[in-house]
């Protein structure tokens, strides 16, 4: 294996707004109807294919997107066989209005038809023309996506309702070629997932680009899940200084986690 990677770390924290998948039907008596009809092919029993997605609402419109999701969208989005997994916000401050999108279908014929669908649904057409005349605008100024293969290494993803809130924080590493992209993943496989658990970060899902995206063969994406940011930067710096003893703030003092800090010289890779 490489001892020098030089894949670059970005990241950033999200806060859940809702876990979907195992409550849209006891709260829809008409969309349970509707799954229950369903052809057996088409319901979520092996996920295959994701889509990470980033809308951004018009300004002033992130909670009229919010009740958009929540009542019109997602409901329909699973009578044409895309599931929802989850719903984040970014933690904290949101200036640019930011909603992030978790869907998943069985793969990309799936994907692909529902979407096509989907817009084409006559109940959304109605929703969206109802809801620019409520709002004199559209809801959504940008809608941005990447498709993502979960890894056959990672953990099983199951939507969940946690006892306590939590904040998630998605990583990418961009390698610069699909050996060390290789050499990154196996380290994680063999070492770093565990490592991560010993100091109290949960793996949630790693992912892969989907073949049709260009960067498929340099990247890996995850999601860990923490108590709280706080707790996010203590668990980092007790990984990433393991042989000393001290007190956290002392440590995120004298280096800061800021996006990119990371390297191939540091163990999260």
């Amino acid at each position: 294996m490489p001892a020098h990677l030089n894949c670059a770390a970005t990241f950033g924290f999200v806060a859940a707004v809702a876990f979907i998948a195992t409550t849209l039907s006891a709260a829809n008596p008409e969309l349970k109807e509707a799954k229950a009809q369903t052809p057996p092919g088409r319901l979520p029993t092996e996920i295959r294919l994701y889509e990470w997605r980033v809308l951004r609402a018009a300004p002033g419109k992130l909670d009229a997107l919010h009740s958009q999701l929540r009542d019109q969208q997602i409901p329909l989005l699973e009578q044409h066989g895309i599931f929802t997994q989850g719903v984040f916000v970014p933690a904290g401050e949101n200036p640019e209005q930011r909603v992030y999108l978790l869907v998943a279908a069985e793969g990309l014929g799936p994907m692909q038809d529902g979407w096509a669908a989907f817009r084409k649904d006559p109940k959304w057409l109605e929703a969206v023309a109802k809801s620019e005349e409520a709002n004199a605008s559209k809801l959504v100024l940008q809608d941005d996506y990447q498709r993502l293969v979960k890894t056959y290494w990672s953990p099983q993803f199951t939507p969940t309702k946690a006892a306590e809130p939590r904040v998630f924080e998605l990583r990418t590493y961009m390698c610069p070629d699909h050996e060390k992209q290789m050499a990154l993943q196996q380290r994680f496989r063999e070492h770093t997932m565990k490592l991560f658990e010993k100091h109290g970060m949960q793996n949630i899902v790693y992912w892969n680009l989907d073949s049709d995206e260009p960067e498929f063969r340099q990247k890996l994406i995850y999601l860990l899940a923490h108590k709280s940011q706080d707790a996010a930067k203590e668990s980092f710096a007790a990984f990433l200084y393991p042989s000393l003893i001290f007190e956290p703030a002392m440590v995120l003092a004298k280096k800061p986690m800021n996006k990119g800090d990371f390297d191939d010289n540091q163990q999260d890779c």
